[in-house]
């Protein structure tokens, strides 16, 4: 009874693991065809000019029941029953696939736009809400003579095979600066090979040891089951599941389809300019890259393909069971079939990608990875996969990549896995390191093809100016893009190129953009050190001419009265005239003195105030106050009063405002006579005060 039971429920192990195939592959740019699995848009602006995949198979299994260390199951003594660590729970899950994609290729139309072409097999099966109870009390190799109980309650089990041919195209929708945004579609033509489908609602097992009497004293046990079944699959499956062969179903026909946007933020854009001559296909040219795919929408309708359904509630006894081929003649033979039809349409497994890629600098990046299944694990002949979140460090480079996907999947746990792709080949794990280093691995997968890749190629550009040598006009000779890859020549040799060369005809200076310095105002002095070009003036005063701000026709710079006009022979200052001395002498003959005294009489104040006018009127001119007398008396005396009444003008003046240092008081008594002591009018010329300029 075990061996018919056990094949029955699938062995009712568990796993809460999707069906993914080449982990961690996907993730390199140089995955080429193999990249419309995630996102048909990724064939678009790709590092091929064409790929073409030859083999490449992918497996994968994965539960949330059984763990084991790959290792011990290596071991010839391993025995899956005694060694490895079991996590029965009420509703365990199992879901395994394979994915073999054939003959296909990939090529570029144009900068835009990419087609392939692909063949794929596939084969993936589901078993959700299991009780993993009811494996632990069949695989145990039951006693006979012990009861048990499964309580299974609602389950659900899906396995399809199926081949797809398709049809992808992607091409750009954005290209402006540092946006990039393309888009890619797969359209898929799905053969079935093979569907076989059960659930069970409320249902529920139980065995009794001894519970059927046979007689004469010999019991056999009994099989007490209640709940409905459903029992679906296609016309080339029968209840004996060890004939199943993988072939064309007639009538078992679907669509598919496959939805994808890339979009890339590309900050470095300007470098990547194709007006500069320069093409590009052969570089990533992202900082980061963001994806978003919609994958298997579609069914395929096995037209021949029938359903029961079977009300088992009853009780049999084990001989009868253990007569039965296979799960179909036990429902067939012991139960009560209660509806018959066509089999129920099987879904693809519909999933939603989000994919995240960082360049991290040269030739390093780091991908992260989002699944997440939208089919449902309740409803009968549904295939699904389980979310998963993996993250991707990886080198990549043209003919090698290396990369180390890490991974969080529903139900199992972390997963830990390395691959690579040397040229042609490509191999991989996304489990690997996680069976190598963990006792309790709950999924293995393994991936590896071959391929013909040819890559989009690097530019030639001999000499290195950044325009590849088909549309270099020198190819031997750097030059700009604006000059089709030629050197500017230099016409005047004065090495400012034509281009930049004001006058290219004539040699000039780096600093006038090729032209020669002028003179405009003719004064020495070039213009481009000339401070007033327009006007001549010595090199002393940086071109321009000396300022005269008083008019007078002397300089500032040689001006010592800048604001008054002068003569050039008193240094710009205004000059005492004979006639200004004159008019000075005549005032200063009009002060009077008290008889034989130094003191002023009032009379004389108008005539120092005229003095005093002249005298503001030649700031800078200095003189001298002079004091004379007759000869009347001693000259002792004489020589003391005449010295004194200078002094009194002085002070006179300096109280007025006049500055005390132009004015210096001199007495001379009676030694200089302007007429004869001899008579009275003599002696009056000669008592006298001169206000005289010094020169």
């Amino acid at each position: 009874m075990k061996k018919t039971i056990l094949t029955g429920l699938l062995l009712i192990a568990a796993g809460g693991i999707q069906a993914q195939s080449y982990i961690g592959y996907l993730s390199d740019n140089y995955s080429g065809v193999h990249g419309i699995i995630s996102n048909p848009a990724n064939i678009v602006d790709s590092r091929f000019k064409t790929d073409v995949n030859l083999a490449g198979v992918s497996s994968f299994f994965g539960n949330d029941y059984y763990g084991v260390k790959l290792g011990d199951v290596l071991d010839t003594d391993f025995d899956f029953d005694e060694n490895g660590n079991k996590h029965p729970k009420d509703n365990n899950n199992l879901f395994g696939n394979a994915d073999v994609l054939g003959p296909s290729f990939m090529f570029n139309i144009n900068p835009t736009n990419s087609i392939a072409l692909f063949t794929r097999g596939r084969v993936g099966y589901n078993i959700n809400k299991i009780n993993g109870e009811t494996y632990e009390n069949i695989s145990n190799d039951f006693d006979e003579n012990e009861d048990f109980m499964v309580d299974e309650d609602d389950f659900y089990l899906t396995a399809n095979a199926w081949a797809e041919v398709g049809l992808s195209y992607a091409t750009v929708l954005m290209d402006k600066e540092q946006h990039f945004l393309k888009a890619g579609i797969s359209v898929k033509y799905l053969q079935g090979l093979g569907n076989a489908y059960a659930s069970g609602k409320n249902v529920n097992i139980e065995y009794d040891a001894d519970g059927t009497d046979l007689g004469g004293g010999n019991t056999t046990g009994s099989i007490t089951s209640q709940g409905e079944v459903h029992y679906g699959n296609s016309d080339n499956i029968d209840g004996n599941f060890d004939d199943f062969e993988f072939e064309v179903v007639d009538g078992a026909t679907g669509f598919g389809a496959d939805l994808g946007l890339i979009y890339e933020w590309r900050p470095d854009h300007a470098s990547y300019d194709p007006s500069k001559g320069q093409s590009y296909k052969h570089l990533n040219k992202y900082k980061l890259k963001v994806g978003l795919s919609l994958t298997d929408l579609g069914s395929i309708n096995y037209k021949n393909g029938t359903e029961s359904i079977y009300d088992i509630n009853a009780t049999v006894n084990e001989d009868d069971f253990e007569d039965q081929d296979g799960i179909e003649d036990i429902l067939q033979t012991l139960y009560t079939e209660t509806a018959m039809g066509s089999s129920t349409k099987w879904a693809l497994p519909t999933a939603l990608h989000l994919n995240v890629d960082w360049n991290m600098g040269k030739k390093f990046y780091l991908n992260l990875n989002g699944d997440m299944s939208l089919t449902s694990a309740t409803k009968k002949n549904v295939s699904r996969v389980a979310n998963i979140v993996s993250l991707t460090p990886r080198f990549e480079s043209k003919w090698f990549s290396f990369y180390m996907p890490v991974g969080m999947v529903q139900g199992s746990g972390a997963q830990w896995g390395a691959g690579f792709r040397a040229g042609p080949l490509y191999i991989g794990s996304g489990s690997v390191l996680s069976l190598l280093i963990s006792d309790n691995s709950k999924a293995a997968d393994v991936y590896a093809g071959l391929k013909i890749p040819v890559y989009q190629g690097k530019p030639k550009d001999k000499d290195g100016d950044g325009i590849v040598n088909k549309e270099d006009n020198c190819p031997e000779e750097f030059g700009p893009i604006e000059n089709q890859g030629c050197p500017w020549p230099d016409t005047d040799g004065d090495t400012v190129t034509d281009n930049e060369d004001q006058c290219p005809e004539e040699a000039g200076e780096v600093a006038n953009n090729g032209c020669p310095w002028t003179d405009s105002d003719g004064d020495d002095v070039l213009d481009k050190d000339d401070q007033c070009p327009e006007e001549a003036g010595p090199v002393e005063n940086n071109g321009c001419p000396w300022p005269d701000t008083d008019g007078d026709g002397i300089p500032d710079k040689d001006d010592q009265c800048i604001d008054k006009p002068g003569t050039a022979a008193n240094k710009g200052c205004p000059e005492v005239t004979e006639e200004v001395q004159k008019s000075l002498n005549e005032y200063a003959k009009t002060i009077l003195f008290n008889s034989g005294k130094a003191s002023i009489k009032a009379e004389s104040t108008q005539a120092l105030v005229d003095i005093i006018s002249i005298l503001k009127e030649y700031p800078d001119a200095k003189f001298t106050v002079e004091g004379h007398t007759d000869s009347i008396g001693s000259a002792t005396t004489n020589q003391k009063l005449s010295e004194a009444r200078a002094l009194a003008v002085k002070a006179f003046l300096v109280e007025k405002g006049i500055d005390a240092d132009r004015l210096t008081a001199v007495g001379y008594g009676e030694t200089k006579p302007i007429a004869t002591n001899m008579y009275k009018d003599g002696r009056a010329q000669n008592r006298r005060v001169e206000i005289n300029l010094v020169k």
